[in-house]
């Protein structure tokens, strides 16, 4: 068949798959993925034929499965989240230009900025940016000149990869460069380990986050200057008008 799908398979539960990345995989005689993601769906899909690379190898792990469709198979590569969100779909479509016989499709998944808004609350109702603070495929420059465009802009700000071993002060510097436009008091949120074991979310003040230490399944959420904190959950108004009823 020389069927590729490209599958996102949002925060890690299999519950919150969406109905089509469950269908594909289960038509799939190969499925290939980080290693970490491929084991947290090997026990959903028995049966399948699974491979994995590690990290830092995407492009060899994307030729192998080009390469498996093309000796007729119907082959799923998985990614976390959303395939298309900093995900393999725009890797995969730009080497088939070498696998011209292998139909590719993209399945959408739910990506960390929607599944940790939903933690948290409602901190992206209103116009928001999604930024990686990653330098390995984008020179930090570049990133801090994304940060200030969209703290000066009034953006909320999703963060992806705010930090690893290498790049542990990476949010602090993000922190100090949205600081010259937004407020200390900006209403701010984090959530780790989102849709999996150990999820948790937090809270806080933009000041108290450029203090706080996350890791890599961290998803970080800043607020805009109309964020605010409500019964313990994190909103931005989109500017809907209503009388709140008094006693």
């Amino acid at each position: 068949m020389n069927k590729l799908y490209v599958v996102g398979i949002g925060p890690g539960a299999y519950e919150q798959m969406t109905i089509r990345a469950v269908n594909a995989l289960q038509e799939s005689d190969v499925i290939i993925g980080y290693t970490v993601y491929v084991d947290l769906v090997k026990e959903h899909f028995k049966g399948k034929e699974f491979m994995t690379t590690p990290m830092k190898k995407e492009v060899e792990r994307c030729k192998i499965a080009l390469e498996e469709a093309q000796k007729g198979k119907v082959v799923s590569m998985i990614c976390s989240g959303d395939a298309g969100v900093y995900g393999m779909a725009g890797l995969i479509l730009e080497l088939k230009e070498a696998y011209e016989d292998v139909s590719v499709s993209i399945i959408p998944g739910v990506t960390a900025a929607s599944a940790g808004a939903a933690v948290l609350g409602a901190p992206l109702i209103h116009d928001f940016a999604v930024i990686s603070l990653s330098d390995l495929l984008t020179p930090w420059e570049k990133i801090e000149r994304r940060l200030l465009a969209a703290a000066k802009a009034d953006f909320a700000v999703c963060l992806y990869n705010p930090s690893s071993r290498k790049r542990h002060d990476y949010l602090e510097k993000a922190c100090e460069l949205m600081l010259n436009y937004k407020e200390e008091q900006t209403v701010c949120g984090i959530v780790s380990n989102i849709g999996r074991e150990g999820e948790e979310m937090k809270i806080m003040t933009l000041k108290e986050l450029k203090e706080t230490k996350v890791d890599m399944f961290t998803t970080v959420f800043i607020g805009n200057s109309m964020t605010k904190e409500v019964s313990g959950s994190m909103v931005t108004p989109r500017g809907y008008r209503f009388d709140k009823e008094t006693d």
